[in-house]
Order: C-alpha cells, then sequence, then structure tokens
C-alpha cells in the first residue's frame, strides 16, 4: 500500500514545474537571537535568499503555476492583490523572463508621490497595472476576471493567478518547501518543535500544513495572521489545503482544529508598520543581521519573540521561522502604505 509520503513525493514528481529556485534556500540558527529569547534554538529557513526576482516563498508556488499557464499555451499572466504583494512581482519577474506580458490588478488607487518598493519594480518589468480604486481588496477579484476577458477579447492568451497565488498549485509549491526542509533538518539537527511563519492570502500555510501531514513531520506548523481576521485565515487556509489535495489527487486532509493561526500582531492593517514589528526588525538585524520587512515578516516574528517572552515554546525544543521574504517593502514610505 502506497504511504502518504510516496503518495506525495510522486505527485511532486508528475507536476510539471518551471525552474525559478536555483537550489534549496539556506537552513541556519539564529544563536544570539535564540539566547535573547530564551530558546533552546531558533532556526532561520531563508525564503527571503530566493535569487530569482528579488526572492521570497512565492516563487516556490509560481514554479508550477508557470508550468501550467505555459502548458495552457498562455502569453499573459493576469494577477493582483496590494501594491505590497510580493506575489504580484514574482508573477511580473516571471513573464519578463519568459517573453510573456503580465496584468496586475491592486487595490485601491495609485499611491502619490513616485513609486516605491514593489510597485515600483513591477513597473520596471513592463507590467500593465491598473487600480480598482476600492479599499474594499475583493473589488480586486472581479477585475482581474474583468482584464482577462478583456485581454482575450482583444486575442490574447489569459491565465489567472488568484491573489497571493493562492491556488492549488500555488499551494502544491510550499508542500515542496516541507520535503526541502525536512532534508535540510535532518541533514543539520535542526529537530523544531514548531515551525512559524506569515499568513497573507494562506497558500503558504495551507502548503506546511499538508506538507507536514503528508510527510508525517515531527513538528507543529502556526502561523500569524497579518491580512485578515484570525478566523477567516483559518478558513482560507483550510478550504486552499483541500482544495490542493482534490486537485493532485492526495488523500489526506487539514482539518480545522490542524490550523493555528495567531492573532493580534497586524496593527493598523495589511502593510502598515506596527511598532512591534519595527522592534523586531531591528532585534533581527542587529543580532543576526537578517533583515526582516515590515508587511510580513516583521509582525510574524513580533508574535514569535511575544510568545517566546509568555513561555509558549519548549525551552528544551527548538523553533524554527520560515523567513518568506519581502526586502523590497523595506524601501517604502510607511504613509504610501495606508
Amino acid at each position: 500500500m502506497m504511504t502518504l509520503r510516496t503518495a506525495a513525493s510522486e505527485v511532486l514528481k508528475a507536476v510539471p514545474r518551471l525552474p525559478l529556485l536555483a537550489g534549496p534556500t539556506p537552513l541556519h540558527r539564529a544563536p544570539r537571537l535564540a539566547g535573547e529569547l530564551d530558546l533552546a534554538e531558533l532556526w532561520l529557513k531563508r525564503d527571503d535568499l530566493i535569487s530569482f526576482g528579488f526572492g521570497g516563498n512565492k516563487v516556490r508556488g509560481l514554479e508550477l503555476i508557470m508550468a501550467d499557464a505555459l502548458k495552457h499555451g498562455a502569453d499573459t499572466l493576469v494577477t493582483g492583490a496590494g501594491p505590497l504583494s510580493n506575489h504580484v512581482r514574482a508573477c511580473a519577474t516571471a513573464a519578463a523572463r519568459h517573453g510573456m506580458s503580465c496584468n496586475v490588478v491592486y487595490w485601491g488607487s495609485p499611491p502619490p508621490g513616485p513609486r516605491q518598493g514593489n510597485l515600483r519594480l513591477v513597473e520596471l518589468l513592463g507590467a500593465t497595472v491598473r487600480f480598482t480604486g476600492s479599499a474594499d481588496r475583493e473589488s480586486v477579484d472581479a477585475m482581474i476576471e474583468a482584464e482577462a476577458n478583456r485581454v482575450g477579447a482583444n486575442g490574447g492568451r489569459p491565465y489567472v493567478i488568484p491573489r497571493g497565488g493562492a491556488c492549488p498549485h500555488g499551494v502544491l509549491g510550499h508542500v515542496a518547501a516541507v520535503r526541502e526542509f525536512l532534508a535540510q533538518a535532518s541533514a543539520l539537527g535542526c529537530r523544531p518543535d514548531v515551525v512559524l511563519l506569515a499568513v497573507g492570502s494562506g497558500g503558504t500555510l495551507a502548503g506546511w500544513l499538508l506538507g507536514s501531514r503528508l510527510f508525517n513531520a515531527p513538528w507543529r506548523v502556526e502561523g500569524v495572521t497579518v491580512s485578515r481576521p484570525q478566523a477567516e485565515a483559518a478558513e482560507q487556509v483550510t478550504r486552499l489545503a483541500a482544495a490542493a489535495a482534490e486537485r493532485f489527487g492526495i488523500d489526506a486532509t487539514v482539518g480545522e482544529r490542524d490550523v493555528i493561526i495567531h492573532d493580534g500582531f497586524i496593527g493598523g492593517g495589511y502593510g502598515i508598520p506596527t511598532p512591534e514589528g519595527n522592534a523586531a526588525i531591528a532585534l533581527m538585524a542587529r543580532r543576526e543581521g537578517v533583515f526582516l520587512d515590515p508587511t510580513y515578516t516583521g509582525k510574524a516574528f513580533a508574535a514569535l519573540m511575544h510568545l517566546a517572552r509568555e513561555g509558549r515554546f519548549r525551552r528544551d525544543r527548538a523553533v524554527a521561522f520560515v523567513h518568506t521574504g519581502g526586502a523590497p517593502t523595506l524601501f517604502v514610505d510607511p504613509e504610501a502604505a495606508r
């Protein structure tokens, strides 16, 4: 009888992938910060060091999404999110690399002043950018569909990618990240009790939960919401994990009780820096020489610091933090995110 691990490996082997990663991203200890937080060990999984398009873990899902787009003969990627989106920047980079157009929909209105951060990079990459004029993030979804219809009506071949790359192919990219992490952890003697990461659109956590179940990983995966209320984030993660399992014929489920998401660290809203997040960014930089970002990883690591200081982690076991990237957001005026 085929085990879940074998079934997952077969799926990962069978689903087409367009190589964008140069190889496994580093996994290393953060000893000075571990000592400051009274943790036995703290490990950093450095997806910020993915070499493609300013990095970030969104590239993992994009390897499979791009392969599917090319398989369907697409010549235009159509996607969207907020102007700080790492996903959109990764999509625009992949489109430019492979001679495709990229049409982007952002919620809200164009920010005043010069373009900054990921928005500047997306325009530099030649993407066509439109704003919905509404602060409602769901306004992006309807306009993405309208934009895809417009591309098709003009003779193009659009391929729609949901906000944040939150789709079955995107989730499967993060399942592969679990397999990569397992191999590295075994080789390096990293035995985390908890793996913690930021949760935005939900695809990363869905993939890590599903992958950890499939590969029988010996840790608990926890998320920190940086974008939406905890209940909404948990529902999104559960739905995405189920959709990926169904799409690829994987006999595994992620139940509501498997989804642990910490709330209370978003502050004034998605993309708006918090004092706690800024403190986490400064501490990580000064203790380990690693740069977090104010939109995703800064807030998530602020949660890790809070949980450690409350004694929520075992003192005899390691904690691993997935650095999902986001460096361009360090160079955005906070007022431009409002």
